[in-house]
C-alpha cells in the first residue's frame, strides 16, 4: 500500500499560510482552532474505529486531528456541511514528479479522476489528503449513506483512524503511536509536528479549573501534570514516578517500566498539598470524609478520591483509586499498558464512592 500522503500534503498547508491560530485553547467546550463540524468528525470517527478494527487501542480524537491539522489545516477555507461534506474540495499538487514541494515521484492515476478531479496523474484529496489508491483500501462510509467518500469529513477522518490504527495498534503506546504517524508521512519532521498538535489537543481537553482552589487545585493539576507516564504495577511515590515490582493480577511486572500505579499517583499527587496517603487505594479509602456509592458521582467534588471494588460496598475489596477533576471526569492510571490520562468515572467497573480528604 502506497503511503496515504508524501510530503507534498505538508507542503500545501504551507503553501496556503497555515497558521497556529491559538495553539488549541479550549473555549467553552470547543477547541479554538478547531472548527466544530470538523471536531465533531474526529470524535465520530475516534468512538467507531473499533467496529472496523477491532484490536485497536488508544484512538483518540486528538489523534486524528494533529494529522489533520498539519494536512489541511481543519479544512481552512472551505464550507463544511452538515453531512459533512467538504466544499469545495481539498486536492494536492499533481504528483508527477515535477518537484514541487518534493513531489520527485510519478503516481499513475488510479480512480479516472473519481476522487482527485485529473486522470492525468494522482493527487492527495481531502482533509487527510489520502492518495485515491491508499483511500481505495481504508475507505469506510461513516454517515450511512452508502459512499465512503474522502471529501467527507466523517468519511475521511474514520479512514484515517482506520488507517492509523493497522491491524490493531495500541495508539496508547507512545512508539506504535509514532510508528503510526511516521507510516502515514515518511519524515522524522511530520511526525515532531503532528505529535506536538495532539499534544496542545489533548491539553485542550483538559477540564476547567476556574473554579477549582486551594489544595484541590493544587491536588488536581500534580496529577494532570503526569498525563503520558506509563503505567507501572507498584510504581510511584511521594516524590514522583518510580520503578515498579511484579507482577500485576494480569501477570505484568512493573519492575523496569519508571510510572505509576494507581495509587501511586495519588500518592504523589496529594504529597503536592502535604498529605501524606498510604500506598494502597484499600487503605487511602479509610481516610477522610466517605462518599457512598449509593450518593451518586453528583456528591463528588475536584480532589476528591473516585474508588472501585470487586464488591461495592466492601471497602476490604476496592482495587482502584483516580483523582476526580469534575465533569464526570477522572486523572486514572488505569492498567498495564496504559499511561496516565483523563478518564470518564464510569469507564472503571465496580464505583465505590469516593473520599473527600481536601
Amino acid at each position: 500500500m502506497a503511503p496515504i500522503v508524501t510530503s507534498v500534503g505538508a507542503y500545501v498547508v504551507l503553501a496556503r499560510g497555515a497558521q497556529d491560530d491559538g495553539g488549541g485553547i479550549a473555549v467553552g467546550g470547543k477547541v479554538a482552532d478547531i472548527p466544530p463540524r470538523m471536531l465533531a468528525a474526529y470524535q465520530r470517527a475516534a468512538r467507531q474505529v473499533g467496529r472496523h478494527v477491532p484490536k485497536c487501542r488508544g484512538m483518540r480524537w486528538p489523534i486524528l486531528a494533529g494529522i489533520a491539522k498539519v494536512e489541511s489545516n481543519h479544512a481552512s477555507g472551505r464550507s463544511v456541511a452538515g453531512n459533512g461534506d467538504i466544499r469545495p474540495r481539498i486536492y494536492g499538487v499533481l504528483l508527477n514528479g515535477s518537484g514541487a514541494g518534493g513531489n520527485t515521484t510519478v503516481f499513475p492515476d488510479t480512480d479516472g479522476g473519481r476522487w482527485d478531479g485529473t486522470a492525468s496523474g494522482e493527487r492527495a484529496v481531502g482533509p487527510f489528503q489520502f492518495l485515491p489508491s491508499t483511500w481505495d483500501g481504508v475507505g469506510k462510509d461513516a454517515g450511512g449513506d452508502g459512499t465512503a467518500d474522502p471529501h467527507n469529513a466523517d468519511d475521511a477522518a474514520l479512514g484515517a483512524a482506520v488507517y492509523l490504527c493497522g491491524k490493531g495498534h495500541d495508539l496508547a503506546k507512545e512508539p506504535q503511536l509514532r510508528a503510526a504517524i511516521f507510516q502515514y508521512n515518511r519524515s522524522a519532521e511530520y511526525v515532531a509536528n503532528v505529535r506536538g498538535w495532539i499534544d496542545q489537543y489533548t491539553a485542550a481537553n483538559s477540564p476547567g479549573l476556574d473554579n477549582v482552589t486551594g489544595d484541590a487545585r493544587t491536588v488536581i493539576e500534580a496529577a494532570l501534570a503526569q498525563r503520558g507516564v506509563p503505567y507501572s504495577w507498584g510504581g510511584g511515590t511521594a516524590d514522583g514516578p518510580s520503578t515498579g515490582i511484579c507482577c500485576s493480577p494480569s501477570g505484568k511486572s512493573g519492575a523496569r517500566i519508571n510510572g505509576f500505579d494507581c495509587s501511586g499517583l495519588t500518592t504523589y499527587a496529594y504529597a503536592k498539598a502535604g498529605i501524606r496517603l498510604p500506598r494502597t487505594a484499600a487503605a487511602q479509602a479509610g481516610l477522610g470524609q466517605r462518599i457512598p456509592a449509593s450518593a451518586g458521582t453528583r456528591a463528588l467534588k475536584p480532589g476528591d478520591l473516585v474508588f472501585y471494588a470487586y464488591a461495592p460496598g466492601r471497602d476490604s475489596t476496592i482495587y482502584h483509586v483516580g483523582i476526580y477533576v469534575g465533569s464526570g471526569q477522572m486523572v486514572n492510571a488505569a492498567r498495564p499498558g496504559t499511561v496516565v490520562r483523563l478518564d470518564a468515572v464510569d469507564a472503571m467497573s465496580g464505583y465505590a464512592g469516593g473520599a473527600r480528604l481536601l
